[in-house]
């Protein structure tokens, strides 16, 4: 009758009409899974890249904190060698010192043998002489010390200064390091936001 082949052409399009329901849910959740695969792909991208960035700023502390430890351990090096030169230089120029006192002694007690008057005259004024060397000698050898002191703690100040700014140079790159992950994390979560907005619109409107 009438009445039934109504009834049945009702059950077919309500039939069709839920295949092609089923049809576009099975096509939005490809969709929305396809979707979640590219955003793990990105996650896994950015997280070797972070990994990447992670190990170059590490490299970069340890050459430079090895670079800095090399140059601290040459420069004490060289102020020890240094050091060492002007005692020996010190040492050496007393024992030019003593040599040519002695000299000096010798030639006096001949003199003295000859002429005792001469000899006690002479002795007297080349001790006097003997005295004036002997302390012009050592305030030069002072004066040496204390500016090659001055020399080597402006260099040591100079690098103590270098080594300060190397460690705030390495602080301001972990601290865009860690803006860097922040940035991340919330364009990661502005992601997940978005695609839940998208999910609960799609949702509402069936």
């Amino acid at each position: 009758t009438f009445q039934t082949n109504v009834l049945t052409e009702l059950k077919k399009w309500k039939l069709s009409l839920i295949e092609h329901h089923k049809l576009q849910m099975r096509q939005e959740k490809e969709k929305h899974a396809a979707h979640v695969r590219q955003l793990g792909n990105e996650m896994e991208n950015l997280k070797e890249l972070l990994h990447t960035y992670e190990i170059s700023i590490g490299r970069k502390d340890e050459v430079v904190i090895t670079n800095l430890t090399q140059a601290l351990e040459r420069q004490k090096e060289r102020i020890e060698l240094m050091r060492k030169f002007t005692l020996w230089r010190i040492q050496h120029v007393k024992a030019k010192q003593e040599e040519y006192a002695n000299r000096i002694a010798d030639r006096q007690f001949q003199t003295a043998l000859m002429k005792k008057v001469w000899a006690a005259w002479r002795s007297l004024s080349e001790e006097k002489w003997k005295e004036k060397v002997a302390k012009a000698c050592q305030l030069r050898a002072e004066d040496v010390c204390v500016q090659l002191t001055n020399d080597y703690e402006a260099k040591i100040a100079e690098l103590t200064a270098t080594l300060e700014q190397t460690k705030a140079e390495i602080l301001r790159l972990h601290g865009e390091r860690e803006q860097y992950e922040d940035t991340m994390k919330k364009a990661f979560m502005r992601g997940v936001c978005a695609l839940n907005l998208e999910a609960m619109t799609m949702f509402q409107g069936k």
